[in-house]
């Protein structure tokens, strides 16, 4: 068994102390995975790799036999905090991360995880990355802009600029994070399904130009076979999606789960009642949206329309000019 197939038993731990009298041993694990248990254990074999050291020297340093240390690093027996914070210093972990992993030790079996990042959500959401690249299916919906794994280079320069939060200095190192997670849809055979109101095709993002090339990038898209374009009509009205934008994923060795993103906090849902509750969010979309084809063909004539606004000297269109061809008079901009 590994980490990502397991859940762990009780465990308890004063924080901040090492005494062993303080501390219990995980009970042996139950059959159920959490997205803090999946990350801890991968941080822990990856600070292992990074020492350069094979597991019997790590295992001879930390006074384990190197059987000890496979069961560990397989799931199969816990640790107390003492002996992690021995094996990540064996390891040479930097001082964040060895925080980091030990925060997480006994909380390793707790489902859900409200993650709460400063004053911004950082470039690069560790905890997404590791659950995208091990996901079967993933499902977005955004009421009011693209998925970022749907935005173009200059759509996602931006909408980063555009965060009052977000530092100048960190656009550069957020757009090739995002690159790295568009990235995780090619090649593995991941199905994608994005749900797309339709009035967030027609927020200028970035000016006419970058706009025109966001439509042809999604148009792009939606063309891959791994990939689904679905577009919701303006005309629907009040729609399932109007609580806001999510992410879901299902895996093929545990269960689903929903990333839900904030100014300066992740949420990740896990409980079983609240996932099968986006799922029925998911199939109200779903009923609600254009098909494939009808859907990129909104994309094709909202491209044309574009370039006509262009070549008139028109920068913006109606929601729902796609459907009725309405631009906005050259006295009317704002």
């Amino acid at each position: 068994m590994s980490w990502s197939a397991l859940r762990w038993g009780s465990w308890l731990i004063v924080p901040g102390t090492t005494d062993p009298s303080y501390s219990k041993e995980f009970h042996m694990p139950q059959r159920i995975s959490t997205a803090r248990g999946r990350e801890f254990g991968e941080g822990v074999r990856a600070a292992i790799r990074a020492s350069g050291m094979t597991a019997r020297r790590v295992a001879e340093l930390v006074g384990w036999q190197e059987a000890k240390l496979s069961d560990f690093l397989n799931g199969k027996i816990g640790c107390t905090e003492a002996e992690l914070a021995l094996l990540l210093g064996v390891c040479r972990t930097p001082v964040e991360e060895r925080d980091r992993l030990l925060s997480l030790l006994p909380e390793a079996h707790v489902e859900g995880w409200w993650q709460r990042h400063g004053s911004c959500v950082p470039g690069r959401l560790r905890t997404l990355v590791q659950n995208v690249k091990a996901a079967k299916t993933l499902t977005t919906w955004h009421p009011h802009g693209l998925s970022v794994f749907l935005q173009s280079v200059d759509y996602l320069r931006a909408a980063i600029s555009a965060s009052p939060n977000v530092p100048e200095e960190e656009t550069d190192q957020r757009v090739k994070a995002a690159q790295e997670l568009q990235e995780l849809l090619s090649g593995r055979g991941l199905q994608c399904t994005f749900y797309i109101h339709e009035q967030a095709l027609h927020l200028p993002i970035g000016g006419h130009e970058v706009h025109v090339g966001q439509v042809h990038h999604v148009l792009l898209m939606a063309v891959r076979t791994n990939v689904a374009i679905r577009i919701l009509p303006t005309e629907v009205g009040a729609h399932a999606g109007m609580s806001g934008a999510f992410t879901r994923l299902d895996f093929p060795a545990y269960e689903p789960l929903v990333f839900l993103e904030h100014e300066n906090s992740t949420l990740i849902e896990e409980e079983k009642t609240a996932v099968e509750g986006y799922l029925e969010v998911v199939r109200s979309l779903d009923r609600a949206s254009l098909d494939g084809e009808q859907s990129k063909m909104v994309l094709l004539q909202l491209a044309e329309r574009l370039a006509t606004a262009d070549s008139f000297g028109h920068d913006r269109l109606l929601p729902g000019a796609p459907t009725v061809g309405v631009a906005f008079p050259a006295d009317r901009r704002m």
